[in-house]
């Protein structure tokens, strides 16, 4: 009996998990090993904060996919590895040992640089925390008369993050927002005409954005110019960073801590271990570290981990060169961005609406449990 661990339920394990449910070889064990039996879904989450959604529409339950594809959940996090005796530690102290290993475990938010703020610091990841913590927020300060939020985080996941704070609280008498993008501005990486379509998306709203980097301060930030902002919550919204205990797992990793892949999503010290989404990183090709690429290398890791222990050819996942990226902007509109074409309105809010209800749909079509087995 051959054991093969998935360490995380992220977008790249679903897909795991749909292949082993349909396609499952004989003398396989596997388990899944995830924090909680709910993933929450990234491309929602504005939507929810928003409130167009509920929470039980933006999540994804695994008990029922886990049962479909015969693989035992064991709802801990993982606190390190030891990839040379092939085993995985959890909090308890106790391990797992494996014949191959799959890491799909997202990353952590890099706060280092805002520990200062204390209690009103909040990380949007891990998203399980971030989504406990805004529903218990979000009650108290809906019933103040004056809410003051900052953002940090230029990127996608900042600007959408906080014109979602601004649905939220659109009913606050006194409302002031911040966005704090570092000095490289607003959505880097994606074309000028959808930095000005967002640029102006949040001067409509009243959102003061401030290109220069910040450092957290109790109470606060403390931007480079030298002024403070005293916010009641500060939302870190910045780059992801592996987890810390990867350094001692004997992996190879790349300078920012990630697990070195190959085309395979191998890792390139230990064939007996695969890496998807946010803690890999490809060796031979640039890829941006999006959610996009998570979901279409999951079918492509599917077939490599089946085809590893049978001993079989593998498939190499190539990234696409553009990815569609759609930018919830608030009162049911957003931005299209994708290389060098943008558009913005309603219907974009809607073609994302179709795409992200489409995504949780196919997780809640299984076969059925007896077929499968």
């Amino acid at each position: 009996m051959k054991k093969l661990i998935l360490a995380g339920g992220g977008h790249a394990h679903l897909a795991v998990l749909h292949h082993l449910a349909q396609h499952r070889p004989k003398g396989l064990s596997t388990t899944l090993v995830t924090p909680s039996s709910f993933q929450h879904y990234s491309g929602m989450l504005p939507g929810w904060m928003a409130g167009i959604y509920p929470l039980s529409e933006i999540r994804i339950d695994l008990r029922p996919l886990c049962a479909a594809a015969g693989v035992e959940l064991i709802e801990s996090a993982i606190v390190g590895m030891d990839a040379d005796r092939r085993c995985v530690g959890l909090p308890n102290g106790g391990h797992l040992e494996y014949d191959l290993l799959s890491l799909d475990i997202g990353s952590e938010t890099d706060v280092s640089w805002f520990e200062d703020v204390g209690p009103r610091l909040l990380a949007v990841k891990p998203l399980d925390d971030f989504v406990e913590a805004w529903s218990q927020w979000i009650v108290s300060a809906r019933s103040r008369t004056h809410v003051h939020v900052a953002v940090v985080g230029g990127g996608a996941a900042g600007f959408e993050l906080v014109m979602a704070v601004h649905e939220a609280l659109r009913g606050a008498q006194q409302l002031g927002l911040d966005l704090i993008t570092g000095a490289s501005g607003l959505l880097p990486g994606h074309g000028s005409a959808v930095r000005q379509r967002a640029l102006r998306c949040l001067h409509q709203a009243g959102i003061v954005v401030h290109e220069q980097r910040a450092v957290g301060i109790p109470h606060g930030v403390l931007l480079s110019d030298g002024r403070e902002l005293h916010p009641d919550r500060v939302l870190i919204a910045t780059g992801g960073r592996a987890p810390c205990w990867l350094k001692l797992s004997k992996l190879t990793l790349d300078e920012q801590g990630h697990i070195a892949v190959d085309t395979f999503h191998r890792a390139l010290s230990h064939h007996d271990v695969f890496a998807a989404g946010d803690v890999c990183a490809r060796t031979d090709v640039a890829m941006a570290r999006s959610g996009v690429h998570a979901v279409h290398a999951g079918p492509i890791l599917a077939h490599n981990l089946i085809a590893a222990l049978l001993g079989e050819p593998m498939r190499a996942y190539h990234p696409r060169r553009t990815s569609l990226y759609l930018l919830a902007c608030g009162e049911r509109r957003a931005i299209a961005s994708w290389g060098g074409f943008s558009a913005e309105g309603r219907w974009v809010w809607r073609w994302k609406d179709a795409i992200d209800r489409r995504f949780i749909g196919r997780q809640l079509r299984l076969p059925p449990i007896e077929a499968a087995a």
